[in-house]
């Protein structure tokens, strides 16, 4: 990588670190909120019980504890570039029992595995924040075994995302925020149609597979979407920060009419739309 990716990793680094204790606060919801890919990835796998398999990004935990579960013989590899993330998922793997793991840190760009050493890899919304995306892949498939199935899954555009632009539409429209710069890590990045497809297939990767899968963030009420919102987004609480009180209070109480207008029930389950993709080596 160079310098200027360099300085992004270690950005993200720092950033997940410091927003580890949100996610782990609001743990239960947000698993909810993308178990559905998680599902379709595991599934996707093709698992029979004796794989070793890198669970790359993998945050809290998901979906790489579930995967040790349902593979009694097999292992699973959990890694994350942030160190207080792969904390939180040593303490979820010893509350469940789950002793058929190891978890590291470390950069998808640089894994410190040797050639054709996993048999499957999985990756839920991680890829869009690696700083060189290629080189991701090429890591992914020089630790793939011949024949090991790779799946992941990013968001699909805004327009189908309410769940996070009702607070960063929101807050773009009340405040002169500097867009974020062409192919840099963020939300959106692999939603253009084709583009995966193209960085796994020019990697090496065959029969790619795709599809669209829609989830819902069930947060009940307004107020645990603003809160949950405002203490896991990095992005968003770095928005928030160039905003006087009064900004502040206009933005939330947009956001909470806006949430109102779209779920006059009171019981706000806002949607998601992700790409859901699997290849092979």
């Amino acid at each position: 990588m160079n310098q200027q990716q360099t300085d992004i990793r270690e950005q993200q680094r720092q950033s997940w670190n410091r927003f580890a204790p949100g996610w782990e606060k609001w743990d239960t919801l947000t698993m909810d909120f993308l178990s559905p890919l998680g599902a379709a990835i595991i599934e996707s796998l093709q698992l029979t019980g004796s794989e070793h398999v890198l669970d790359i990004a993998c945050g809290t935990g998901e979906p790489g504890l579930t995967i040790a579960q349902k593979i009694p013989n097999g292992h699973v590899t959990l890694s994350d570039l942030s160190e207080e993330m792969i904390g939180i998922t040593r303490d979820h793997a010893k509350h469940r029992g789950i002793t058929n793991i190891k978890t590291m840190v470390c950069d998808v760009c640089e894994l410190p595995f040797p050639d054709y050493h996993f048999d499957a890899i999985s990756c839920r919304f991680g890829y869009m924040f690696f700083p060189d995306m290629n080189l991701a892949a090429e890591e992914m498939y020089r630790v793939l075994k011949p024949g090991g199935r790779m799946s992941t899954s990013v968001w699909d555009i805004p327009e189908k995302n309410f769940w996070v632009t009702a607070l960063m539409g929101t807050i773009q429209k009340n405040l002169d925020l500097p867009p974020n710069p062409s192919g840099a890590p963020g939300m959106f990045r692999c939603c253009k149609p084709g583009q995966m497809q193209y960085i796994l297939e020019e990697t090496g990767f065959r029969g790619y597979e795709q599809k669209i899968i829609a989830t819902h963030l069930p947060a009940n009420t307004t107020d645990i979407y603003w809160n949950m919102m405002t203490e896991v987004g990095a992005p968003i609480v770095a928005a928030l920060s160039q905003a006087s009180e009064e900004q502040k209070a206009s933005i939330k109480k947009q956001v909470f009419d806006l949430v109102a207008e779209r779920y006059p029930d009171g019981k706000p389950a806002l949607e998601g739309s992700a790409i859901f993709m699997t290849a092979v080596k």
